[in-house]
Formats: structure tokens, sequence, C-alpha cells
């Protein structure tokens, strides 16, 4: 059976089958009357789009959709959808979809009313404090993936179109007023995507629980996520309408997002930089990566891993883990290599420069260097 509960950690969330419904309501408890739904190119004209909608008309408040979202948002998107925000007289944004959908949504309700560029608001220092706060539209977070965790995320990952790099860009009034997990919204996604994103999750409760940092909380959080995606991807994977399985990622996917308080690594900072200049899917890449990055950070994590291990369910410690993900990844159509997924004849200087310049490298438990960074993309390519 699919878990049903209302969650207030870290925001408001409402979750389990059918609570689609519900997103008059959501948008209500946000403040919101005149909601502007954002997603996809590749959702928008799916049942599940038309139902959000069907249920927000139904409520008197309009049927606005935006869907011109590329898979990498960037800045062009995210003007287009300002536009369409301010013409339509919206109040709101429903952050609709993958992490496409969900990053575009509340960036879109962030910048609404705002007078600065998106890029003052990198998520370097304190420069989120530059915005007016008072002028953030509240947002309400749909998710129909079970990866990125965008939903309960204080930030979104923009491309600069023109330097081809992904920002991160960071504020607290950016995490969703409102969440609803429905996972029967995932029963459609095509077997690559449930793998790739849901990858894309194990990847962040990885990192999280490699990270150096101090924060107890998110250790067990990742940990607890970690086995989520170990038992139920291949589930949802193999049986796309087992609802239970479905459930157990969309859970695993916010607490991978939430543990990542506790810093990311080097898989996202190899990952961001080649799916900003070869349009490779996030999770995906992700999962190339892992095998790699583990290896690099071997001499730091050995012990953690060894003690995780026998809680996943996994024998022979860090090893035994290691060679559980290169399984996981055959086991789910994982390619061993990013040529497989069209980085051909990449940039290399500038694939390490730019990954050196990713503020995930500053949650690696092993310092990345030009040297060890050139290494890893050598690995993967």
């Amino acid at each position: 059976m699919s878990p049903t509960a209302n969650f207030s950690y870290p925001t408001a969330i409402r979750f389990g089958a059918g609570r689609i419904k519900e997103l008059a309501e959501a948008c209500q408890a946000a403040g919101i009357t005149r909601p502007l739904l954002v997603t996809d190119r590749g959702l928008a004209d799916l049942p599940i789009t038309a139902q959000a909608l069907d249920v927000l008309e139904a409520a008197g408040m309009g049927r606005a959709l935006f869907a011109d979202v590329d898979p990498n948002p960037n800045e062009k998107n995210l003007a287009a959808g300002v536009a369409v925000f301010k013409e339509g007289g919206h109040d709101g944004v429903v952050a609709f979809g993958g992490g496409s959908g969900l990053d575009l949504g509340k960036m879109v309700a962030f910048m609404a009313g705002q007078t600065r560029p998106v890029w003052d608001f990198e998520d370097i220092g304190d420069w989120w404090t530059r915005a007016d706060a008072d002028a953030i539209a509240p947002n309400v977070a749909v998710p129909t993936t079970a990866g990125t965790g965008s939903e309960v995320g204080r930030a979104s990952v923009i491309t600069n179109s023109e330097t081809a790099e992904k920002k991160i860009i960071f504020h607290p009034k950016v995490l969703p007023s409102v969440v609803i997990c429905d996972p029967e919204l995932t029963v459609g996604m095509p077997a690559f995507i449930t793998a790739g994103t849901g990858l894309d999750a194990f990847a962040h409760c990885v990192e999280a629980f490699s990270s150096p940092h101090y924060h107890p909380m998110s250790q067990g959080i990742a940990l607890e996520g970690m086995r989520l995606v170990i038992e139920n991807l291949p589930r949802a994977y193999d049986t796309p309408n087992d609802l239970e399985a479905r459930a157990h990622m969309m859970s695993a996917a916010m607490m991978g997002a939430t543990a990542f308080q506790k810093g990311l690594g080097a898989i996202h900072s190899l990952s961001h930089p080649i799916g900003a200049m070869h349009h490779t899917h996030h999770g995906t890449t992700n999962a190339v990566c892992m095998p790699a990055v583990l290896q690099l950070n071997a001499p730091a994590i050995r012990g953690r891993f060894d003690q995780a291990a026998g809680y996943l369910g996994i024998d022979g410690g860090f090893d035994g883990f290691c060679a559980f993900v290169d399984g996981f990844n055959d086991r789910l159509g994982i390619p061993k290599r990013l040529s497989d997924l069209g980085v051909i004849d990449p940039d290399l200087d500038r694939l390490v420069a730019d990954a050196l310049q990713d503020p995930s490298c500053g949650g690696n438990p092993v310092t990345l260097t030009e040297a060890n960074v050139r290494a890893l993309f050598e690995a993967v390519l």
C-alpha cells in the first residue's frame, strides 16, 4: 500500500496517492489565488498536467500554463516565464515536473519582483541578502519525478546560456510553501528517467553521507535515503505502477535534497559542467561519475561506509558498497562512460576548470585539485 501522510519538515508536505486533488487547497494555504503553473515542454501536453490545471480551474483559480522550459533551464527561459507571470497578473507559482520545471518555477516566483539580474543571487556568501525578500512570490511544488528533491530545496540550478555554466541561485524564501507528493504522477515516467532520477537521489545521499562537514541530522537522513533507493528503485524500474515503491522513491528524493545541506562533492562538481556543455541528463551523469569518485574518496570515507554497508544490506563494507554501485548501475541500464551519453571530443581543460569552480567542491572529503579532477574526467570519459 502506498503511504499517506502530512509532514512539516522541511516545509509543509502533503504526501500520498491522489493528493494532486488538493492542489487548489495547497495554493490557498500558500496565499496564492492566481497561480501560474510552470512545467517543461515534455509535460505540457500530458494528462497529469491537464489534471492539475483542471483542479485549479475548478477552484476558480484560472488555467495558466508556462512550459517554455529547457531540460537544463536557463536565464532565457526565466525571463520568458517572468514576463508571462507579470502579464497574467499572477500572485504565485505552481512549480510542476522534474528538476527543470521545479527549478524554473521556483525562480519565476523569486525573480518576478526583483530588479537585479538573477546572477546577483548566486549561492556565494551572503549574496542572497541582495534580494528584496518582500517581493518574492510564494510557490507550491508538485514533483512528477523522484530524484532532484528540488521540491524541498531553497535553491535552483540555472544554466547561463552565454557561458555554458550552471549556477546555483539561493534564497531561503525560494523553499516552496507547500509540496504535494503524489506517487501516481510518477507512474508514467519512462524507465530510463525512473533510473536516472532515482540515481540522482542516490547520489545526493551518498555525497551528503561522504561529506566531512558536521551535520548529524543530515547524516542520518542520507543513510536512510540510500536504503530506500536500494530497496525501491529496482521495483519502480521493473514495475512502473508499483505505487509503494514510487512513494518510497519520492521520500528518498526529498531526503537526498534535505541531507545535502551537509554538502555535495566531486560527483556533482563533474556533473554540472558536463550537463551545462553537453546537455546530458543530470542524474544519469551523476551515476556514471559515482564509481570513480568513490575510489578517489576511499581513504576518507572507507570507515563510515564499512559501518553503513550492513545497514544497507550490503556485504563487504566499503569495497562491497563500491561493487554494489557498479552492479546497481548495470541493473538500471546506466552506461559506463560519458561518451555513451553523447559527450564526444570534450574540452577537457574547460571541464576541469569549471568543475573546480563548482560550489560542490567544498563538500568533497578529499581536496579536489587540477590533477585529481582531470584524472576523474579521464576515467569517466
